[in-house]
């Protein structure tokens, strides 16, 4: 599963949390528990025990070439480390947490390393796994606003971020949409190229820089979302809605 430099770096990041008496656990979340790790994948650790926010960097600078690292506040996790290391490049996450502070795990973490071998069946079993998967009144509530906002920078001519938003939707209505419908968990645009009929789906979504690109791209996104949201409809429609988008996005 693991070769080369990352099993370098797994290895290591297993011996210098041994040395430290403050750390109870390495756990391995992400594509390391759910199986779809590769040689693309980055690492994404729970370093469990109280290391203190002024020693995060130096724990993960013992792992080898640390060329960059940055906390996670734009994720609204100050505990978590993003760092880089190379050459060759390699991604890994740090999230660093008392075990009182672990209150649920979106996806079942597998033991890295534990320095008490019964921790499987100790305290980590009874920490509750599970997203909460958004319902369709959720995508309902917030599809026409986003929609409504690319479009008024559309109108405006700032097709950069028109272009974004339409990006930002993919991520968050018309992506977890389509995975739902296929029984997969909603993982934004990650391996939709994997989803069958996505592909079809959302190629008409994507726009050039060019405004009546930009504008047929907003128009398809609202005409999927319909389509999509025929599966589970949600219990109140936004009154008035496509239609009111169309008539904005007309010439």
């Amino acid at each position: 599963m693991y070769s080369g430099p990352q099993r370098l770096l797994l290895d290591r990041v297993i011996v210098v949390a041994g040395s430290d008496a403050r750390i109870e656990a390495v756990l391995g979340v992400g594509s390391m528990s759910n199986g779809g790790f590769d040689a693309q994948s980055d690492f994404d650790f729970v370093i469990v025990g109280d290391v203190p926010a002024s020693e995060r960097r130096a724990f993960a600078g013992a792992m080898g070439m640390l060329l960059s690292s940055f906390t996670g506040e734009h994720v609204g996790d100050p505990d978590l480390l993003i760092c880089l290391y190379g050459p060759p490049l390699l991604h890994a996450d740090y999230k660093f947490a008392p075990r009182a502070a672990l209150t649920r795990f979106g996806e079942g973490p597998v033991v890295l390393w534990a320095r008490d071998s019964a921790v499987t069946g100790g305290w980590l079993s009874n920490v509750p796994v599970g997203r909460t998967a958004p319902d369709p009144q959720w995508f309902e509530v917030r599809a026409w606003l986003w929609l409504h906002y690319g479009a008024t920078k559309w109108a405006r001519g700032e097709y950069f971020e028109a272009i974004s938003t339409l990006d930002f939707f993919r991520s968050m209505v018309l992506g977890p949409m389509l995975q739902r419908i296929a029984g997969l968990p909603m993982r934004g645009q990650r391996r939709l190229e994997q989803v069958p009929g996505a592909y079809d789906a959302l190629l008409p979504t994507l726009a050039d820089y060019d405004a009546k690109a930009i504008g047929r791209s907003l128009s398809a996104a609202a005409t999927l979302y319909v389509d999509l949201r025929q599966s589970d409809t949600p219990p109140r429609l936004t009154p008035r809605m496509p239609e009111a988008l169309f008539d904005y996005l007309r010439p």
